[in-house]
Order: C-alpha cells, then sequence, then structure tokens
C-alpha cells in the first residue's frame, strides 16, 4: 500500500494500486473488483521473475466496471 516502504524493504513480488490504505484488495463488498485484484496478484507470483519488481496495477479506486475478462 506504501510503494516507498516497497522499494526499500524490497520484498520479492509487489503488486502496487493508487487505492485508500487499509484496502488492498479492494472496496468492500465489491466482489468483482477484488476478485480481479487477486487474479492478478496470482498471476504475478508466477510472472514476476525479478526479485524486488514491483507492478503498478493500471486499476483506479471507484472508477471502473471489473469483469473476469479484466483479469487476464
Amino acid at each position: 500500500m506504501v510503494r516507498r516502504l516497497s522499494e526499500k524493504i524490497r520484498p520479492p513480488r509487489t503488486l502496487f494500486l493508487k487505492w485508500p490504505f487499509g484496502h488492498p484488495l479492494g472496496e468492500p463488498f465489491n466482489i468483482p473488483q477484488q476478485r480481479t485484484i487477486l487474479i492478478r496478484a496470482l498471476k504475478a507470483v508466477y510472472s514476476i521473475k525479478k526479485p524486488g519488481s514491483i507492478i503498478d496495477l493500471p486499476y483506479r479506486w471507484k472508477k471502473e466496471t471489473y469483469d473476469l475478462s479484466m483479469a487476464a
């Protein structure tokens, strides 16, 4: 949730979203949004090859319509 900390600590993989603190998977009860982010996170486990990499996800807080095809 705080990009500066991820850059400093360098965990093996990081996905970054510019979302409010405390909402790592999205808005409460927005299941399509949460599912999309979770699928992208699980795919990142396999796709990120370089330790310390940070991927910026393009999703905007409360400004998008989510469905499973977005997680591809």
